[in-house]
């Protein structure tokens, strides 16, 4: 296999905290071992339209700690026809990029391999995602951070939802997978978790709620993944509250989950995905997704991570229910 002499590197799809730290990581990896790195910007898109900028060691100093990404990022649906990636080729091969770092989730992976098999371009992906539900690693940058950034936002809804005696549905971010309601709130102490993997019952809730009540309980905190009831969070209130009447108010934490400095766990995970990406290049891998697994770095192959659902320990709904009794 030829030798690696000039990476790119790109993010794409949301954002979430600590891509810049992985973005860090690639680039200074990189250039120690002597290997050009060019930042692409805007993701697929910029590719498709060499938006590319030359990176070196100067050009991530000061990042580790900023939300976002520098390397900006989309959604680009025409990367995923063909002529769309026969063009994002053209400009790697115009650029003499010989290889591909990507950091996003699953719709990022499966636009990377899909240009690895048509034009043979070495690839590798690094998940970034909030939402936690890639296939072949047991965390993804970004997801700590927002379970932190979700659950300070909960400790302070539970101190006004105390003072009124009310219940508040709190709605976060997951349309397909639950483990960031999970995970908030079990450690916010939620009364009630809803999320996509779990069937919603309407009744059991409405009877927690009831029987709460009857055992003096005035204020509950309900964490609804925005996927798991049919017109989210709203909807699911609404529906409580022609059943019992009782008093409620809903808030919907949406974007501000993606955002803000990344934890310290999130920097370390980035900081040796990113790095592990490049060295897996380096070596001769491709068509790969870094992961981390029991706390050691694994390779997967990528349609791995889109083919093989990641499941969600449903034992801590168990958990949290008796704990928040």
């Amino acid at each position: 296999m030829p030798l690696i002499r000039h990476i790119g590197v790109l993010s794409s799809g949301g954002d979430a905290p600590g891509m810049n730290a992985a973005t860090r990581a690639i680039v200074r990896t990189a250039l120690a071992e002597g290997v050009l790195v060019t930042g692409i910007m805007r993701g697929y898109s910029g590719l498709m339209g060499a938006d590319f900028e030359p990176m070196n060691p100067r050009s991530v100093s000061n990042i580790i700690q900023l939300g976002g990404t520098i390397l900006k990022t989309s959604r680009c649906q025409a990367f995923f026809e063909p002529e769309g990636r026969r063009r994002a080729a053209v400009n790697l091969e115009g650029a003499r990029i010989d290889a591909l770092v990507a950091v996003g989730g699953d719709g990022t992976f499966r636009g990377l391999q899909d240009l690895a098999e048509e034009h043979s371009v070495r690839v590798i992906g690094v998940p970034g995602t909030i939402d936690n539900d890639i296939f072949g690693t047991d965390y993804t940058i970004g997801f700590d951070t927002a379970v932190n950034t979700a659950l300070e936002s909960i400790d302070k809804i539970r101190d006004t939802a105390a003072s009124h005696d009310r219940i508040f549905f709190i709605e976060v971010m997951g349309r397909h997978c639950g483990a960031l309601a999970l995970a908030v709130g079990l450690a916010g102490g939620a009364e009630e978790i809803v999320i996509p993997e779990a069937p919603l019952d309407i009744e059991g809730l409405c009877e927690t709620l009831t029987e709460g009540r009857r055992r003096g309980k005035q204020s509950f905190i309900i964490v609804v993944a925005e996927g798991a009831a049919e017109g989210g969070a709203q909807a699911l209130a609404a529906t409580v509250k022609e059943r019992l009447g009782f008093d409620h108010r809903v808030s919907i934490l949406g974007h501000v989950q993606r955002g803000g400095s990344p934890t310290a766990f999130d920097r370390a995970l980035a900081s040796r995905m990113g790095r592990a990406a490049v060295d897996a290049l380096l070596a001769g891998q491709t068509g790969m997704m870094v992961g981390v697994i029991c706390g050691r770095i694994s390779l997967v192959p990528l349609p791995e991570t889109w083919e093989t659902r990641k499941e969600v320990d449903l034992d801590l709904l168990r958990v949290a229910k008796i704990t928040a009794t």
